[in-house]
C-alpha cells in the first residue's frame, strides 16, 4: 500500500530536443529518482515526440500546456531562445535549471533574473564544473585555501578543428559566437568563486574565434584565459592553473556531464525547498553574460 503522507516528486519538464537535450538533460531526468520527468516541448514537435517515447514521457505541443503542469522546468535551448521562455517559465510559477551561457545580451540574462526574483522561483545554471563531484569539491577547496595570486585557463576545444564530426558543430549560435561565449562560462565559474569577482577585463583575438582574456579579480589576484572551439584535435583540452601562497594546483579531470546534470537537479531542488539561492544560479550566470559581453566589445576594440 502507497505510503499516503509521502510528498509527490517534483514535476519537471524539458525544453528542447537537440544533441544536448538528447544526450545530457533526458536520460538524467529520467533516471533521476527524486523527480518526475513530466514531459518534453522543443520548437520541432517531431523531436519532442521522438526524445520524449526514448525517454519514457509524453511530448507537448504547447509549451504553456507543459509549464502548467511542472514545477520546474530544464532548459536546453539556444541561450537567446533559452532566456524569454525561462522568463515566461518562470512567470508560470516554475522553478529554473538553465543552461549557459544564460543569454548572450545582458538585457535577456536580466529577464530571466527579474522574472525569477517576481516570481520566488529558485534557479541553478548548469556550469559542469560546479557540479560534476571531482571539481566542485576542488573550487571549494581553492576557495577554502585562498592566498592566489595569478591563475592560468586554457580551453582548447576542436569542434570547429579539421575532421571534427561533433553533432554540435551545427549548432548556429556557436558558430556565430565562439568559444568565448561556449567555453568562456566554464572557465568563468571556476576562476570567479576562487578568485573574487572581475574588476577589469582585457581581452585580444586570436586566429578563427580564439579568445585572449585578462581579468583583475577582487582578491588581488589576476588571471588569463585563453578560449577557443577551433583548436587543432592535437591539442584539444582544458586546464587550469593556481599558483599561490600554497604552491600551485591544478583542476583536475571530471567525469561526463550525466552525473553532474544528476547534482544540478538536486541543487535546485534543494534551492526550491529551502528558499536559500545556489551559488550558482541566474543571477550569477547574469555577471558572466555582463562578463563576457565586456570580453567581446574589448576584444573587437583592437
Amino acid at each position: 500500500m502507497a505510503n499516503p503522507s509521502a510528498q509527490p516528486r517534483p514535476r519537471i519538464g524539458l525544453l528542447g530536443t537537440g544533441p544536448w537535450a538528447a544526450r545530457t538533460h533526458a536520460p538524467a531526468l529520467a533516471a533521476h529518482e527524486g523527480v518526475e520527468f513530466a514531459g518534453v516541448w522543443g520548437r520541432r514537435p517531431e523531436a519532442a515526440a521522438e526524445l520524449a517515447a526514448a525517454s519514457g514521457t509524453r511530448a507537448y505541443d504547447d509549451l504553456d500546456a507543459l509549464l502548467a503542469e511542472c514545477d520546474a522546468v530544464a532548459v536546453a535551448l539556444p541561450p537567446d531562445v533559452q532566456a524569454p521562455i525561462a522568463a515566461r517559465a518562470a512567470r508560470a510559477g516554475c522553478h529554473l535549471l538553465l543552461d549557459k551561457p544564460l543569454a548572450t545580451t545582458v538585457e535577456g540574462a536580466r529577464e530571466v533574473v527579474d522574472a525569477a526574483d517576481a516570481a520566488g522561483v529558485a534557479s541553478v545554471v548548469f556550469c559542469t564544473l560546479r557540479f560534476a563531484p571531482e571539481t566542485a569539491r576542488w573550487i571549494e577547496e581553492q576557495r577554502a585555501t585562498g592566498g592566489w595570486y595569478v591563475a592560468e585557463a586554457r580551453w582548447l576545444g576542436s569542434l570547429y578543428g579539421p575532421g571534427s564530426r561533433s553533432a554540435y558543430a551545427a549548432s548556429p549560435w556557436r558558430r556565430e559566437k565562439g568559444g568565448l561565449w561556449d567555453v568562456g562560462p566554464h572557465v568563468l565559474s571556476v576562476l570567479v568563486p576562487v578568485l573574487g569577482d572581475v574588476t577589469w577585463v582585457r581581452a585580444a583575438k586570436g586566429p578563427d574565434d580564439t579568445h585572449h582574456l585578462v581579468l583583475g579579480h577582487t582578491s588581488g589576484a589576476s588571471s588569463t584565459a585563453t578560449l577557443t572551439l577551433s583548436a587543432p584535435p592535437a591539442v584539444a583540452g582544458a586546464s587550469l592553473t593556481l599558483h599561490g601562497a600554497a604552491g600551485r594546483a591544478e583542476l583536475p579531470a571530471w567525469s561526463g556531464a550525466g552525473d553532474a546534470y544528476g547534482r544540478a537537479v538536486d541543487a535546485l531542488l534543494a534551492a526550491a525547498r529551502t528558499g536559500t539561492p545556489h551559488p550558482c544560479d541566474a543571477r550569477f550566470a547574469l555577471r558572466l553574460t555582463e562578463l563576457l559581453t565586456e570580453a567581446e566589445s574589448r576584444a573587437g576594440a583592437h
